[in-house]
């Protein structure tokens, strides 16, 4: 079970650390996705959604030269 104190970074990072380094980006597109899911159920559609997007706007700007 996770330690209520131990966050997120250390909680994938461990999770990253298990597998192959070919099998981490699935595995990272999977917990975006399940993370997603659960925003939907947890807080719903209109605030899962706003998430999502601003995660989408950050890596789009992080890319751009």
């Amino acid at each position: 079970m996770i330690e209520p104190t131990e966050d997120a970074a250390a909680v994938v990072a461990r999770a990253l650390s298990r597998r192959r380094p070919k099998e981490r980006p699935q595995f990272l597109r999977e917990l975006l996705a399940h993370a997603a899911a659960g925003l939907v159920v947890i807080e719903g559609d209109r605030e899962a959604s706003e998430a999502v997007y601003r995660l989408a706007d950050a890596v789009a700007i992080r890319g751009r030269p």
